[in-house]
């Protein structure tokens, strides 16, 4: 599904999108699953192992921001993280051996969809080297209204920002007035019809902005990584680890590849989603309106 004109332009850009590699009737299987998994968050008053809720949810009004780790959690999601087209531009973009790193689901509600602080994948986890990237499965048109995700080409080349906050703990964004080299206003939204996917590489800078449209954002996120990128925070279980390719066989001899890292810790007193840990940002850069008046728009 690449040209080689394709993968240099994700070499050099950091990012990529691929137009409609879920077909029709996959995408309204994707659409259904994550409809009826929404609905389970009736009833819940915090946070849980499957729920990351918007600050203006209520049990009787349920309000989901993301769905964490849905590959553990629900079977489909599993088996969809080996959806043939997608596994061949993976290929195509980490070598013939890829693994599972990660999951997850996030939802932009019209009007209230929670934005993303500026930030770098590989500052939450840095490995032996840098051949991972993130899936962004476009379940919704992502137009630049509804909270599409915002990149900054190139900085994948770069240096690993600073993640912490001011009180020294990890809190998963980067402060904007402390990156001066960095141009924000030149962010370019990655844009799509639904069933179409971006690529963007784990170093590249990202953020999106709350979505104060009438139109829903949903994007089912997958990280993946090259067969022999191992994560500098270890492997607790390395039968689960292997457990979680896609394409190759296991190993033990991991590539390293020089990279600028810095480690997530201490961890946020908060630690889970990055909405969660982002909730020590002191500096924004995004504004978060809990009730805008989409009536007026």
């Amino acid at each position: 599904m690449l040209t080689d004109r394709d993968v240099e332009f994700y070499r050099e850009q950091g990012y990529i999108t691929v137009p409609d590699v879920l077909d029709g009737p996959m995408l309204s299987r994707v659409r259904q699953h994550v409809a009826e998994i929404c609905e389970g968050a009736r009833g819940l008053e915090r946070h849980d192992a499957v729920y990351d809720l918007e600050p203006t949810h209520r049990p009787d009004a349920p309000r989901v921001r993301r769905i964490k780790t849905p590959h553990l959690h629900f079977p489909f999601f599993r088996e969809l993280a080996a959806y043939p087209p997608m596994l061949a531009v993976l290929r195509r973009l980490l070598g013939p051996g890829v693994r599972l790193h990660g999951s997850k689901i996030n939802l932009k509600a019209p009007g209230y969809g929670s934005p993303v602080e500026w930030h770098q994948d590989w500052a939450f986890y840095p490995h032996t080297n840098d051949d991972i990237l993130a899936v962004g499965v476009m379940l919704d048109e992502v137009g630049e209204d509804n909270g599409a995700m915002l990149v900054l080409p190139g900085t994948h080349k770069g240096p690993t920002f600073d993640h912490h906050g001011t009180d020294g703990r990890f809190c998963g964004a980067m402060d904007p007035a402390a990156c001066p080299g960095l141009d924000f206003g030149a962010a370019v939204p990655v844009l799509g019809r639904a069933g179409s996917m971006s690529f963007h590489h784990v170093r590249l800078v990202h953020g999106s902005a709350q979505n104060l449209s009438t139109k829903p954002r949903t994007l089912l996120l997958y990280e993946f990584a090259a067969l022999d990128a191992f994560p500098l925070l270890g492997v607790k279980d390395f039968d689960e680890f292997n457990g979680r390719i896609i394409a190759g066989e296991p190993t033990i001899e991991p590539r390293i590849v020089p990279a600028p890292v810095r480690m997530p810790l201490p961890p946020a007193l908060g630690q889970g989603s990055i909405y969660e840990n982002q909730t020590a940002v002191t500096r924004r850069y995004f504004e978060f309106r809990p009730e805008p008046a989409l009536a007026d728009r």
